[in-house]
């Protein structure tokens, strides 16, 4: 009986694709209701898929946040869409998002060429309506029609959580009935280790300028637990291409990165639910964005 409920439900991936900077990780953070994904005002913060698992009684939505869909010219960039392009073969239903402040793009010039021949429901995602003034909304809506013959379209700003509501009921209807793929009580399948790094990334994208973020890794070299104190041992290394980026990301006296540790260890605390001691080092990887064989010991290109 109880398998028989279980396939019942409404079941399946939904990929969350879409350019730069237009608000993926904010979203699969506010279904959530914790944050997985990091976000930053910068394009491309992020770099790997993140999949979160959204429940409900009669659904399990397992939703795979991506990089943005950009034209690449680094081994770094070129790996990064290809995991979007990935996404796009391996879901369900895509869901596209966009930023409704941004200009509609051109025919020649759109991300939505990638969604040809994925022969998947697609929804158009419009995000960002809290900034925009109604009367501008509808110009933009059709702009992508002609773009892209999408299944539906639903405006929301993921930032206020407005429209968020009936993003899940409208994805049910596209998506297969079947088991769940994972238990009901994680939000995420990635490991604490790398949602540590991703914190760390994430402060050095909203602490430092330029091209800083773009040119930095991390990489967590031990992670341990003392239940006796309380407290969890963290040590990471931040990755930077030349010397003068590894004294900016320092700063004066350490300054610089005693703020990123700090904001880092506050976050890291919330999520883990403990007491942490973080450590970071900065090294040079001379070039390591054009890498390839570091690039696999970050997980890209597996």
């Amino acid at each position: 009986m109880q398998t028989e409920m279980e396939n019942s439900i409404k079941s399946g991936v939904v990929g969350l694709v879409g350019p730069p900077n237009v608000g993926k990780s904010t979203l699969l953070n506010c279904l959530l209701g914790q944050k997985i994904s990091i976000v930053s005002p910068k394009p491309q913060t992020t770099r790997n898929r993140i999949l979160g698992i959204l429940n409900g009684p009669d659904y399990q939505v397992i939703m795979l946040d991506t990089p943005g869909l950009h034209k690449a010219h680094t081994p770094l960039n070129l790996e990064m869409v290809k995991i979007a392009l990935k996404t796009l073969t391996e879901v369900d239903v895509i869901l596209f998002m966009v930023d409704v402040t941004f200009p509609v793009p051109k025919k020649e010039n759109t991300p939505t060429e990638y969604l040809k021949g994925s022969n998947r429901p697609s929804v158009l995602l419009l995000n960002k309506i809290d900034l925009l003034d109604k009367e501008d909304l509808l110009p933009v809506i059709n702009g992508y029609q002609e773009l892209y013959p999408f299944d539906t379209l639903i405006p929301i700003s993921a930032l206020k959580h407005d429209g968020t509501d009936i993003l899940i009921p409208e994805l049910l209807k596209f998506l297969p009935s079947g088991p769940r793929l994972y238990p009901e009580d994680i939000p995420t399948d990635a490991t604490e280790r790398f949602i540590v790094s991703e914190i760390v990334r994430e402060k050095i994208f909203l602490y430092t300028d330029q091209e800083i973020p773009y040119s930095t890794a991390v990489a967590i070299d031990s992670f341990h637990e003392d239940s006796s104190k309380g407290l969890i041992s963290i040590h990471a290394t931040i990755f930077v291409e030349k010397s003068s980026q590894k004294g900016i990301i320092i700063g004066k006296g350490g300054k610089k990165l005693q703020q990123i540790g700090a904001a880092a260890r506050k976050d890291i605390e919330n999520l883990l639910a403990q007491r942490c001691f973080l450590k970071l080092w900065v090294k040079i990887r001379k070039n390591w964005t054009k890498n390839v064989n570091f690039l696999k010991e970050l997980g890209f290109g597996g």
